[in-house]
């Protein structure tokens, strides 16, 4: 004979109020506000390609207005140059931006040549243009909620022979 215990109505419930209550800690701390970082490009070096491929090492400086810190293990980075896309990078760096702080971070990118060909055509066959807009999307990826992602978006200023090829 085999005797079957079963759960007590009383240890169900206090089960069921631990389920709940992580389930209500999880959505409050969802609910933390925080302010977007703040990125901004302050250089660019050209790094050795393959190929017909174009390589640069971006240079972000990431601000974080906020009060705690933003811990990051690898970044990813798009960049698209008057609406096309034009480079893309990933880095398994990791780092931190201190709590209402900023940090330099450094960021490999990959300029295929189909898409310098695109942009060249598209400067050829339009108006010369001393400006073109970019907008800058990545993630710094880790900490409890996957990353913190952040984009920027603005005018790029040509070189002369750039913007004006006739």
């Amino acid at each position: 004979m085999s005797l079957a215990v079963r759960p007590s109505a009383s240890s169900f419930t206090r089960i069921l109020l631990a389920v709940l209550a992580s389930v209500l800690l999880a959505g409050c701390a969802s609910l933390i506000q925080r302010e977007p970082v703040r990125i901004n490009v302050v250089g660019l070096e050209p790094l050795p390609g393959a190929g017909m491929e174009m390589r640069f090492a971006v240079k972000l400086r990431v601000q974080n207005p906020n009060e705690a810190a933003i811990d990051f293990d690898g970044l990813a980075l798009e960049l698209d140059l008057d609406g096309k896309p034009f480079a893309t990078g990933v880095s398994d760096r990791k780092g931190s931006v201190p709590r209402f702080g900023e940090a330099l971070v450094e960021i490999p990118v990959s300029v295929s040549a189909i898409a310098v060909v695109r942009q060249a055509l598209g400067v050829i066959e339009g108006e010369p243009k001393t400006e073109v807009p970019y907008t800058l999307r990545g993630r710094l990826a880790g900490g409890l909620l996957g990353g913190t992602r952040f984009s920027d978006a603005g005018m790029l200023k040509l070189p002369e022979p750039l913007g004006n090829p006739r």
